[in-house]
């Protein structure tokens, strides 16, 4: 379903963030890329949701070359996406439950049917009853929630999630992980970037580790 083929990218200023990529992963597969900052996770999952081209190398995602895709069909290729990034880029002139709601408000879904899928995405993650209150007056943790209920809200094909559970205590963070696993196994593809590999070990789920933008590791997860 998605295929890297020897993907590199270089920025202007020097800096290889991707170093000859090469993996395949399968429909409704769940894989944690882990490594330190730096890796290139972030960029790898910006690749995936074509906010980045890469300077060399093929992204294929169900039969799509990301690379040659025309710029009028990158927002239709999107809206199969969740994508749960650490800057969650809030309107903050809208309270949650709208901002929950943007990306079915996008797709012309019905006002009735946003508020019972936003409303319902907000249960999930804990925080229905905030769905009135307004983007800065919440916790960094609970924004983050609050990011992963959007991302969640139009039952995407595919989730990426980047450091989801950076802001959360450990108990949320394995409620919010067990959440992801939950949409994997209802046959979302999940992919998600994070350092904490007690996650890892604990779902033993596929783990990629990037050390410097390289692949230096593809394996379900061992952490003896």
């Amino acid at each position: 379903m998605i295929e890297f083929s020897h993907v590199s990218k270089h920025y202007r200023e020097g800096h290889e963030a991707i170093r000859d990529l090469s993996f395949r992963i399968e429909r409704e597969e769940m894989v944690f890329i882990t490594g330190h900052s730096g890796a290139g996770k972030s960029t790898l999952l910006k690749l995936i949701a074509r906010i980045e081209q890469p300077t060399r190398g093929q992204v294929v995602v169900d039969g799509k070359n990301l690379t040659r895709l025309p710029r009028r069909h990158i927002p239709s290729y999107r809206r199969r996406l969740g994508v749960v990034f650490q800057d969650n880029k809030f309107l903050h002139d809208r309270d949650v439950l709208e901002n929950v709601g943007l990306p079915l408000a996008v797709r012309g879904t019905p006002a009735s049917e946003i508020r019972k899928r936003a409303s319902a995405a907000l249960d999930k993650v804990g925080l229905l009853a905030r769905a009135h209150a307004m983007p800065i007056t919440l916790s960094g943790g609970e924004q983050q929630r609050v990011g992963i209920a959007r991302a969640i809200a139009h039952r995407p094909d595919v989730l990426l999630a980047d450091e989801p559970t950076g802001n959360l205590d450990g108990d949320l963070s394995d409620t919010i992980m067990d959440l992801f696993r939950e949409f994997n196994e209802y046959g979302v593809t999940v992919i998600i970037a994070t350092h904490d590999r007690r996650h890892i070990s604990r779902l033993q789920k596929r783990a990629f580790m990037l050390k410097d933008g390289a692949l230096i590791e593809d394996r379900p997860w061992d952490a003896r």
